[in-house]
């Protein structure tokens, strides 16, 4: 317990902060009633999950697809580039409105979805165009990232303990994959290997290092609580 005033570490039987004279909070303690919120028996009860949101979001992304279809039609006389548009749309709707359909949508399920969305828009895209980047560039680089953000999101979801070490890892993970981008680029593009990489990688390692020493030492991260309060 530590006091809300100034952080110094207090005992469980204390009242006051002997630092500042702060009173501590204690639930035993016996306090005043307050004034109600509602009335008696008018207490609002919560309600289900509106879907008035998620259809809504059908016509907002219909609109703008049909729209781009006549223009593309109509101007070109052959459809152009309505594909990318349509691409484009399909991975927002299923990212940002596909989940409010749902009641408790799960991120662990979403999640995959949206990135495996976005693949299939990436292929699209080089197939469309007749490049050849795809393999040897967009899937390692979007893949990889995916798969960083995936198991970030499934740890997170069913670990309740050890946050500091997943997200050390994380960001360790992270600066592996900058590397790993600057490389494809020179292997993918010809583009000189300047090492610009060396940096976020150095930025990243030393944060994730920097969270798990604190996963691992209680005394470095009960200074951390007094100084930040959480």
């Amino acid at each position: 317990m530590y006091c809300a005033n100034c952080g110094v570490k207090l005992e469980d039987t204390e009242k006051k902060c002997p630092l500042c004279g702060t009173t501590v909070y204690h639930p035993e303690l016996s306090r005043g009633e307050g004034v109600p919120l509602y009335p008696a028996g008018r207490i609002p009860k919560p309600r289900a999950r509106s879907k008035v949101l998620a259809g809504l979001s059908v016509p907002a992304f219909l609109v703008p697809l049909v729209v781009c279809f006549l223009c593309d039609q109509s101007v070109d006389g052959v459809l152009e580039w309505f594909g990318f548009v349509a691409g484009g749309l399909g991975v927002a709707y299923v990212t940002l409105a596909l989940p409010l359909w749902f009641k408790r949508p799960n991120p662990i399920v979403f999640f995959p979805c949206g990135m495996a969305a976005a693949m299939a828009y990436l292929l699209y895209v080089a197939l469309a165009t007749g490049g050849n980047w795809f393999l040897p560039f967009a899937f390692p680089v979007a893949g990889g990232f995916g798969l960083l953000l995936c198991a970030l999101v499934v740890l997170l979801r069913l670990l309740k303990r050890g946050r500091l070490f997943i997200w050390g890892g994380f960001f360790i993970a992270m600066g592996g994959w900058m590397l790993l981008l600057e490389f494809l680029l020179e292997f993918t593009f010809g583009l000189p290997f300047t090492g610009w990489s060396v940096y976020p990688l150095a930025v990243f390692v030393l944060l994730g290092g920097a969270l798990i020493f604190l996963g691992i030492s209680a005394t470095a991260r009960e200074t951390m609580e007094r100084k930040l309060f959480f």
